[in-house]
């Protein structure tokens, strides 16, 4: 059984080896820039916050800046005293994250961002680059200095090897990682897996293991196989610290603490069971594409984000 304490409706994790304690549900930051208006992202926000949510997801490129502006906004009149703040950055080369650093920290409206994720490691070179004498690691370890960031972490959702590689490479430089984001549900464990292959080296490690796309983006719902509640429970009843699932209405955030407030652990046989409903759609990663296409590469598309160039010619 995962460790976590039940304050009313709400269940909170340890962040793994930190001090810090996290809502098991995180509010997804992306889907936020989706929300129909400024008005409603706040309303999802501060109705999270009213209800014990306290992990916020959130990167600086989401929507162009919009989803950081909206949570900045909803983080006003208190709340922001009240979340475990989270952010991304793209950037490779030190002067890139250092812009992006600092555009997060004015568009959320603080003085400090929580914990900083690099984002979308999802190449076999991204830790080269980061880790490289003018690397993004340059700006985030000063912004940390500054007391402008507390912790750091990284996300990635194309393969398994590339967040091995990641930690390898931070391990030969003599630097540990707070957290680490990865996609964790139903499908991931058939297919390159992130569950497998990744998850037991974090614990080991005691780094806090963050899961996201509990619903595969919605594709897997989409197969008709599994509800979102069932979803939500199996990524809840993984050795996880949180799992950020993504919100742009009031009725898929009423979904998520209604997920939170009915949770037990899974017995082994209810995952077995779901697992073997899931496991024929799963084989081929259809219903991951995130894994398996381009389309969900934020960085493929806008390279620029990466600002690599610095580091290429140097």
């Amino acid at each position: 059984m995962n460790e976590q304490i039940r304050t009313g409706d709400m269940l909170y994790r340890k962040l793994g080896s930190t001090q810090e304690t996290v809502s098991l549900i995180g509010l997804g930051g992306f889907h936020l820039g989706m929300a129909e208006s400024e008005e409603e992202s706040v309303r999802i926000i501060r109705t999270a916050v009213d209800n014990g949510i306290t992990f916020m997801d959130n990167c600086w490129d989401y929507h162009e800046g919009i989803s950081e502006i909206r949570m900045g906004q909803a983080l006003k009149d208190g709340y922001r005293d009240k979340v475990f703040l989270m952010s991304k950055i793209d950037g490779r080369d030190r002067r890139t994250a250092e812009k992006q650093i600092d555009e997060s920290l004015l568009r959320l409206r603080t003085d400090r961002i929580d914990l900083m994720q690099f984002h979308e490691v999802i190449r076999m070179e991204d830790p080269d680059l980061i880790f490289a004498q003018g690397g993004a690691l340059e700006a985030v370890q000063m912004a940390r200095e500054k007391e402008k960031v507390r912790y750091v972490g990284f996300t990635g959702h194309k393969d398994p090897l590339v967040h091995l590689r990641m930690l390898e490479v931070a391990e030969n430089q003599g630097f540990r990682f707070d957290t680490v984001q990865m996609p964790l549900n139903v499908m991931d464990a058939h297919f390159r897996s992130f569950q497998h292959k990744v998850l037991p080296d974090l614990l080991e490690r005691n780094i806090a293991v963050l899961g996201m796309k509990p619903m595969g983006a919605g594709a897997i719902l989409a197969t008709g196989l599994v509800k979102p509640i069932e979803c939500l429970h199996y990524a809840m009843s993984l050795p996880v610290s949180a799992v950020i699932t993504g919100i742009e209405r009031m009725d898929v955030l009423y979904q998520a603490l209604e997920a939170v407030r009915t949770f037990s652990q899974l017995s082994q046989d209810q995952i077995s069971e779901l697992l073997d409903r899931t496991k024929a759609a799963a084989q081929n990663g259809k219903y991951e594409g995130f894994k398996t296409t381009a389309k969900y590469d934020a960085t493929a598309h806008h390279p620029e984000w990466l600002g690599i160039v610095r580091i290429e010619r140097a």
